[in-house]
């Protein structure tokens, strides 16, 4: 009875708190009210009218499997959502909320599901949608699922009590909350139901959103005050957020969404072997998310620079990213913004960029013959490879908290370009013809608040370098530094990547590759 007790006691406080969430500024919605944009799904069952999301189905236009609208925005790692729903139709009427979940080519969703249905069965429990495991917890159940599979079931409420609090016929609010391996529902500020889920081939930290309209006899779901706010990450997981850049230079080049998906592939497979990372890759420029970078440890930016990058175009919002502590780590062209206020700020956040008429873009092949000891540079070797190496970058007034990562001589061949914004200037023949100085071309930096944590790494024209161990181990190391975790000793783990692996999800076909002309000497571009 005592247990009892105590389990109840912790489900009025959960559900108070869950009441709270509802003031919370930092909610924010999923659903314009007015269309699907955001959302995919068969435009033949899904619609919007009257502020809301209708699926339904009539005895002309039946389905012959559960059909679902998906966000298509973003991912669900750890959150809080809340809804509004009204369902009708007979009692066999059946709908859910899909979280974390994953979908197949033929649209089906697989994982946890947040239940609906009309006669009241179901509704408010956890379900498990395609995967084998069925009901996970019912409605006034407390469910811990063990290693094994084997589930320790506590009843905290009675379900009929639960179901009373229920409007059948009219809207209800429901709050769904995704902690670490924990899902609980709630309803009209109910709780209905928790799992605790520590099935490791089973559990799911991150996943699709989704509504679901179910297949058989006539019925209709209506879904509108769609919210979400995310949570930081729990169990000392870090989140890294990629934003990856919109097609660029052409195949193999500036390879922006191909990059950050095989980086992020990287440090998912090192996190399924204990890495406590999760990551969100988001393609093709800014996020459409609103809520992209609201529980962000880090985030890689990987795009074109100079006017066109996001961080320019995006400053001031993201001045206040960076005020929470989140790292940033900025690949190859994602270095170089404007001078002046975008310059600024790259000097308090990454403690330096390209800066035109100052810092140069050659390629050349770059000999790291020594390595400092730094976390970044753990299970590192000394290497040298061809890329596009910016060199002569600005940097916060003597190197104010930076820590040099690579470092090189550039020759002279690297200078044979006439002076122009990215191509030569006195001040860079100076530092590296006349007074000999090892140039800068990855570097650490922590801001004057302790915490947060930036790198700039000049490399990555050439997609294929990636396959390059040392290169790679390098950059997935600073990524995970930047989130002010541990790099592993021996560095982030991850096997060389197949040309298969390598050539997947490039933005251009091989044979548009990029024709600039480049210099028969040098090998360097004419131009930018």
């Amino acid at each position: 009875m005592k247990t009892k007790f105590t389990l109840l006691t912790f489900f009025c406080l959960l559900a108070t708190t869950s009441i709270s969430f509802a003031q919370d500024a930092e909610f924010k919605s999923l659903f314009d009210g007015k269309s699907l944009d955001g959302w995919r799904g068969d435009s033949e069952v899904w619609r919007v009218e009257d502020g809301a999301i209708v699926g339904e189905t009539t005895p002309e236009k039946m389905i012959k499997q559960n059909t679902f609208l998906v966000w298509d925005n973003g991912e669900l790692d750890d959150f809080v959502l809340r809804l509004k729903f009204r369902i009708t139709g007979t009692p066999r009427a059946n709908s859910g909320i899909q979280v974390r979940s994953s979908q197949a080519e033929n649209g089906a969703m697989a994982g946890y599901q947040a239940d609906i249905d009309r006669s009241g069965t179901y509704i408010g429990i956890v379900y498990d949608e395609r995967t084998g495991r069925g009901i996970l917890a019912q409605r006034g159940h407390k469910v811990t699922i063990g290693k094994d599979g084997k589930k320790t079931d506590e009843v905290v409420n009675k379900a009929d009590e639960l179901l009373s609090k229920i409007d059948m016929d009219g809207w209800n609010e429901y709050v769904v909350t995704g902690k670490g391996n924990t899902i609980t529902t709630q309803i009209n500020g109910q709780i209905m139901s928790e799992v605790i889920d520590n099935q490791p081939d089973h559990v799911d930290r991150k996943g699709l959103l989704g509504l679901q309209l179910h297949q058989g006899p006539p019925m209709k779901i209506e879904f509108k005050d769609i919210e979400l706010k995310r949570l930081p990450l729990s169990d000392g997981h870090k989140k890294v957020v990629f934003i990856a850049g919109k097609p660029s230079h052409g195949w193999g080049q500036h390879e922006h969404n191909a990059g950050c998906r095989l980086m992020a592939e990287c440090l998912d497979t090192a996190a399924s072997d204990g890495l406590p990372v999760i990551t969100k890759v988001y393609r093709n420029g800014w996020p459409a998310d609103p809520t992209a970078l609201d529980n962000a440890d880090t985030v890689v930016v990987y795009c074109d620079g100079g006017g066109r990058h996001y961080l320019h175009q995006h400053g001031e919002e993201f001045e206040e990213i960076m005020r929470k502590g989140v790292g940033l780590v900025c690949i190859h062209y994602g270095v170089e913004v404007p001078k002046g206020m975008s310059g600024q700020r790259f000097l308090q956040w990454i403690g330096g960029y390209f800066e035109t008429d100052w810092s140069v873009n050659p390629h050349w092949i770059a000999k790291f013959e020594t390595l400092p000891k730094h976390p970044i540079t753990q299970g590192v070797k000394p290497f040298e490879i061809n890329d596009e190496w910016y060199y002569h970058m600005r940097f916060s007034p003597e190197m104010t908290r930076v820590t040099p990562i690579l470092s090189a001589m550039p020759s002279a061949e690297t200078l044979k370009r006439k002076d122009g914004p990215h191509s030569g200037n006195p001040a860079v023949r100076k530092a590296v013809l006349e007074d000999k100085q090892l140039q800068h071309l990855a570097w650490a930096f922590v801001r004057g608040d302790g915490v947060g944590r930036g790198f700039g790494f000049t490399g990555g024209h050439f997609h294929n370098n990636w396959q390059n161990d040392d290169f790679r181990k390098l950059v997935l190391n600073a990524i995970v530094w930047s989130a002010n975790t541990d790099v592993p000793n021996n560095g982030v783990p991850s096997a060389t990547p197949s040309d298969e692996a390598m050539n997947a999800n490039q933005d251009f076909p091989k044979k548009s590759a990029s024709k600039k002309k480049t210099s028969k000497k040098t090998g360097t571009k004419k131009k930018g």
